[in-house]
């Protein structure tokens, strides 16, 4: 007899497993601000999700100004990420039931990966504070892929590593962007309505939620079996 192919979530960090949207905030308008680019909130928040490279673009451009080249690009991200990552050093911002939802998964035969624009650095970062470095089977950062959210090649390529199919995953985002790259892999989203963000502006996941304690492993299962119909 054929043994049924486990499901298989996939998360993305920041804004999801980890309530880094203030650090990141301030990371980057410190860093924009040093190189004399205006940052509005209303963008930043609206690039929230997308890779650093595109991210850099897209402020510079908003800016009236022309964009760095790749290497200078690069240099201004590190710059960024280390900003973060000193700010979360000092109180790391786990999500709330993000662990739990986490451990409840594991239990119940889940594969379970990371998936996440960031740099190895920050997925490090993350992962460690949330003590939860047992529970993934792979993890898959924007550097291991040519293009970022909303592109499909994250979240594929975590699907590839689990050797698991698309239509088997589930995609756990907080982003516009992440739940385009899911829909375009494939796969269903559920959103977290974190901070900056609203229940219309995410209303193309299949299911949005306000915290992880709304969420089952049998709500989580049912929605592989949905297609596109809402929960």
């Amino acid at each position: 007899m054929t043994q049924t192919q486990p499901f298989a979530a996939i998360f993305d960090l920041d804004g999801t497993l980890v309530d880094s949207f203030d650090a990141h905030w301030r990371s980057w308008h410190a860093m924009c601000a040093r190189h004399g680019v205006n940052l509005p909130r209303e963008l930043f928040v609206r690039s929230f999700g997308m890779r650093n490279d595109r991210i850099i673009d897209l402020y510079w451009r908003e800016d009236g100004k022309v964009p760095p080249d790749a290497a200078l690009a690069a240099q201004y991200a590190d710059e960024k990420e280390a900003l973060y990552r000193e700010m979360v050093a000092h109180d790391f911002p786990a999500m709330t039931g993000g662990r739990d939802l986490l451990a409840r998964l594991h239990d119940a035969g889940w594969m379970l990966a990371v998936g996440t624009s960031g740099p190895p650095e920050n997925l490090r970062v993350a992962v460690d504070g949330l003590d939860a470095g047992r529970f993934f089977h792979t993890e898959v950062c924007g550097r291991d892929v040519e293009h970022g959210k909303p592109a499909p090649d994250i979240f594929l390529k975590a699907a590839e590593r689990m050797g698991i199919p698309p239509g088997r995953c589930v995609v756990v985002e907080d982003a516009v962007p992440g739940i385009q790259a899911a829909h375009a892999a494939g796969m269903p989203c559920i959103a977290i309505c974190s901070e900056g963000h609203t229940h219309e502006e995410l209303a193309a996941a299949e299911r949005v939620i306000d915290r992880f304690e709304d969420l089952t492993v049998e709500a989580m299962r049912a929605l592989l079996g949905l297609n596109s119909r809402k929960l």
